[in-house]
């Protein structure tokens, strides 16, 4: 089954997908729009055939905003996406990319779609455990 791990951010969002028990980074969308950011997720969805969506959720204020998010989502695809607490992704994967000697440009063009895929194996190591 393929996964689809999402970091929200109010202007873009990374993504990562899974098909076993390894998450991958695969792109960050950048938008303008709720609306526009939905649909190019739902090209991803389509086009990865994604049968599971997993929503990095934080803390606060941040956090009701990615519930309300995920509520449109979810009802914009038909799909009831699950939540995996994403504490620490965006630094963790700031600070991999640092280790690895990734470009401070490509480091920032990917670093949400690294923070998604910190996040989406966090909940498969948590998920394989139960």
């Amino acid at each position: 089954m393929k996964i689809l791990g999402i970091d929200y951010g109010r202007k873009k969002i990374g993504l990562a997908t899974a098909t076993s028990i390894l998450a991958e980074p695969y792109q960050v969308v950048r938008y303008e729009t709720i609306g526009e950011a939905i649909k190019k997720i739902r090209q991803v969805v389509e086009k990865e055939e994604i049968k599971k969506i997993v929503i990095g959720i934080s803390e606060g204020q941040m956090g009701e905003e990615t519930k309300r998010f995920a509520k449109i989502l979810g009802k914009e695809l038909g799909v009831t996406p699950e939540f995996q607490d994403e504490s620490l992704s965006s630094f963790d994967a700031r600070t991999l990319s640092i280790q690895a000697g990734t470009q401070r440009k490509k480091r920032r063009e990917f670093e949400d779609a690294y923070a998604a895929a910190i996040m989406l194996q966090s909940y498969l190591e948590s998920s394989s455990r139960q």
